[in-house]
């Protein structure tokens, strides 16, 4: 599912759970927590707390959905601000920061991204496939086709039947292009 397609259908989840819609905020739990959790752990250096937080994100989101508006965020944005707003409130509520142990950080490793690099990344994702998108379709499609699955400029000119020479000329002008958008 590309990103387009995910935020849209999280943005029509939170508005379904705007109208009280159990089977809406199960939705948006399940393709969220796990991003929203490590938000919460990661400013919160403690598990537990990071629990007790993303449950009261979530009892936010059913009280106030009807207040997110996709036109100002994506919906991952308004999420993610929730659960830091929300943490950060627990610290200073707590009177400060409480540092965990170097014991304790051994024992629980997070190699998933920090959730404002993915946000970054699908706000990239999303400005390179608009920029895409404005290429010639055909040259659109060989650019995503050799860059996204790795098709040789030799396969690809033959699997679509022009010559090599014309690929290449092709995939040069439509990069030239995307540079200058991507710059803009």
């Amino acid at each position: 599912m590309d990103a387009d397609t995910s935020r849209a259908l999280l943005s029509r989840a939170i508005a379904r759970v705007a109208n009280r819609d159990n089977d809406a905020l199960k939705y948006v739990y399940r393709h969220t927590s796990a991003k929203l959790f490590g938000v919460c752990l990661r400013i919160l250096n403690d598990r537990e707390e990071a629990e007790d937080v993303l449950q009261d994100v979530y009892l936010t989101v059913w009280n106030k959905a009807d207040r997110f508006d996709p036109e100002k965020a994506s919906p991952i944005t308004w999420l993610v601000a929730m659960a830091r707003n929300r943490s950060i409130d627990r610290i200073r509520a707590r009177g400060g920061r409480v540092m965990a142990g170097v014991d304790e950080a051994e024992a629980l490793p997070d190699t998933a991204p920090l959730a404002s690099t993915v946000v970054e990344t699908d706000e990239e994702r999303l400005r390179l496939n608009g920029c895409i998108d404005q290429l010639d379709p055909k040259h659109a499609g060989a650019v995503r086709t050799a860059f996204f699955e790795g098709l040789t400029y030799d396969a690809l000119a033959q699997s679509l039947g022009v010559p090599l020479g014309t690929m290449k000329s092709w995939i040069r002008r439509s990069l030239i292009s995307l540079r200058a958008c991507l710059e803009a």
